[in-house]
């Protein structure tokens, strides 16, 4: 049986990427699929694709804000996630996305994702603050020091922004995407037709 998997493209700084993340376990245990994280840059993905979060893009359609706010609500309830908007929204997550890359190339990635995303939509903390960082990966029993050391490499730099340049030639232009194979789903709303595509296989 040839195993199926599917790629997670996401960003810390997004919410909607943390929501993502707290269900996809389940999605994986109904599939039998196995989800690749890709750590990407939102920021650089909004500008090369000419695309604003959505308290930017709807600033002016206060009825189609307060929707999206509704429909993220509904979510967090259905899956009885522990979200917390963190008061210090938004936070610029360069230096965490880098670090998400060190932790692949020091083989802590998913426990560095744990930390993280607990960090900044669980208990609110400022992770833009690299002492913060710093606290929440030592805490975790991560090597803070390794891992803010390698996210500094030039080699981590460029793979970060390789990665959000190929997101944007594949089409992506958000978080989470998702891809199964090269078919592109785009949205926490996407992954019943992720589970389907799976299933297909």
């Amino acid at each position: 049986m040839v195993s199926k998997t599917f790629e997670f493209l996401f960003d810390f700084g997004g919410p909607n990427s943390y929501l993502a993340h707290k269900v996809l376990p389940e999605l994986c245990r109904e599939t039998g699929a196995t989800a690749i994280y890709v750590p990407i840059l939102l920021g650089g993905l909004f500008k090369i694709t000419n695309n604003q979060a959505p308290m930017m893009r709807y600033a002016e359609t206060p009825a189609k804000r307060n929707y999206e706010m509704l429909e993220f609500d509904r979510f967090v309830k259905a899956h009885n996630i522990p979200f917390k908007m963190n008061p210090n929204f938004p936070i610029n997550s360069l230096y965490l996305m880098r670090g998400a890359v060190a932790a692949q190339h020091l083989g802590c990635f998913m426990p560095y994702v744990e930390a993280i995303m607990a960090a900044m939509w669980e208990d609110g903390l400022n992770t833009g603050d690299l002492a913060v960082v710093k606290e929440v990966l030592d805490k975790a029993g991560l090597d803070s020091a390794a891992l803010l050391a390698k996210a500094e490499e030039a080699d981590v730099k460029a793979e970060l922004v390789s990665n959000t340049e190929k997101a944007a030639a594949r089409g992506a232009f958000g978080v989470p995407t998702f891809f199964v194979g090269e078919e592109i789903f785009w949205g926490k709303e996407r992954l019943g037709q992720v589970a389907a595509a799976l299933n297909k296989g």
